[in-house]
């Protein structure tokens, strides 16, 4: 028989978990449905994310950026440490057991929040009275009912057409996070997010990284000057960087992968690597959903289609995450699965797109919120623009990390700030204070009126603040 759950959940990623957790803490009776699995064939809840996304990238950057600084910035510092080494292996299981650790911290938490967990993989069966219902395919099979459905399954990567994902020497994120050895030749298709840190990581361990991107024009999406900065460091790092290309063939052969293309001026060229990571976007995952089974509606992508409040085509059917529509992002998820909880309990929240951080944990950090100075431009909107750099910020100084700035947009008229830009240390975290300050339709006058602690990198978000009334007081 059939167990019925007030909502039941489809995918344990950042949307899928949290969205769960909150319905339980709303009262609800909550079923969770995840397949990912860890190698010993046990459930791996958190999704791309946590499995094979942020957590183990950021924990391989963090072991490279150690290396790095071992062998080239120690000595800045007077600390002499003679010839250093990298046991890649050692590496990847501390990456593989950070990623365990927040593995089994969903599994808590959803024991904490009384959320009944099943492994395997959640689909639609039928649309039934009160509900919808579900099979969950794994060791266990189960039959669930859910008068509410909240779909959060997620995104995975975009092969190039023709040349299938073999995690060997065609890698995704997941191969290229798992990698046994340092390539001594890596190619890279694809300079966002994925490629610029994935590049970060073996470059600095000690490939030659060569990343071929389409776009003419580098991180099109960030703010002009911001990108432009932070070229300019990656090139200085030797991360070499073709821009325009037109990727063709891609062979594989013993000794490796050969990549012809088209470079920006017209010409065919051939590049020799190791290992090629494939790093072009991600796609919605609906693989094995049964969408049809129920007459969910899904868009060309594949993505299920969604209003503004994540609602379907069904009644009581809502999705959330990389599946539907807005940016991949795990954060934008996770607001996106309390809101719905909320809403199913009768509640009113929103998800703000334009304060939706983003964030590339390269080195130097490149994070920004709301609009660039190009888009500003495009919709006529008549704008002040103050930045500040952090060669001219004492904490900077001290860390020996002075690349970069701090640039904040504001309205010309209405001083409210409009975007804020960033390209230096701990981006990421000084990012927090401009999302909350734009949350509240602030101005750079407000910031610029805030006491900031001295010694500290935030220092520069006030200094830029004060720059866009051409007041600063340190440069």
């Amino acid at each position: 028989m059939a167990q019925t759950f007030d909502v039941v959940v489809i995918g344990a990623g950042p949307g899928g978990y949290i969205a769960a957790i909150r319905a339980a803490q709303l009262g609800f009776k909550v079923a969770c449905i995840d397949e990912w699995k860890n190698a010993a064939g046990g459930p791996a809840p958190g999704g791309t994310c946590t499995n094979v996304g942020c957590i183990p990238s950021k924990a391989l950057l963090q072991s490279s950026e150690y290396f790095e600084h071992a062998q080239h910035h120690f000595a800045d510092h007077g600390i002499s440490t003679g010839a250093v080494k990298i046991d890649v292996a050692k590496m990847i299981a501390r990456k593989d057991a950070i990623v365990k650790q927040n593995n089994d911290g969903i599994l808590y938490l959803f024991k904490k929040n009384k959320v009944t967990f099943f492994h395997g993989r959640g689909s639609f069966v039928r649309a039934v009275e009160g509900g919808y219902e579900i099979a969950v395919a794994g060791d266990k099979p189960e039959t669930l009912v859910g008068k509410q459905v909240i779909v959060a399954t997620g995104s995975n990567a975009r092969a190039l057409p023709g040349v299938p994902f073999d995690e060997e020497k065609i890698l995704s994120n997941d191969g290229a996070l798992r990698l046994g050895a340092v390539p001594k030749r890596l190619a890279i298709i694809g300079s966002g997010v994925i490629g610029l840190e994935m590049g970060s990581v073996w470059r600095r361990l000690g490939a030659d990284v060569t990343i071929l991107e389409g776009m003419p024009t580098f991180l099109a999406a960030v703010d002009e000057q911001i990108a432009k900065e932070a070229k300019k460091a990656f090139d200085k790092q030797g991360l070499k960087i073709e821009l325009g290309v037109k990727v063709g063939e891609v062979k594989t052969g013993k000794k490796g992968v050969t990549i012809a293309y088209t470079n920006a001026k017209g010409e065919a060229a051939t590049l020799e690597a190791d290992k090629l990571i494939v790093s072009i976007g991600r796609v919605p995952n609906t693989n094995g959903l049964n969408a049809e089974a129920v007459g969910l509606k899904l868009d060309e992508r594949g993505a299920i289609v969604v209003d503004d409040e994540c609602r379907t085509n069904l009644p009581g059917v809502w999705a959330v995450g990389d599946v539907v529509r807005g940016p991949m992002l795990a954060h934008k998820a996770e607001e996106e699965g309390v809101a719905v909880a909320e809403r199913i309990a009768g509640q009113h929240p929103h998800v703000n797109f334009n304060t939706i951080p983003w964030v590339i944990y390269t080195s130097p950090e490149i994070a920004w919120v709301g609009q660039t100075e190009q888009q500003l431009k495009a919709a006529g909107r008549a704008y002040k623009a103050g930045s500040f750099p952090f060669m001219a910020n004492g904490r900077a100084r001290a860390l020996g990390d002075t690349t970069g700035m701090v640039k904040i947009l504001a309205d010309a008229a209405t001083d409210e700030i409009l975007g804020v830009h960033i390209v230096g240390p701990m981006a990421s975290e000084l990012i927090a204070e401009a999302v909350v300050a734009m949350e509240f339709r602030a101005s750079a006058e407000d910031i610029a009126r805030v006491c900031h602690a001295h010694p500290s990198l935030s220092e520069a978000t006030k200094e830029a603040a004060l720059a866009v009334d051409k007041r600063t007081l340190n440069f």
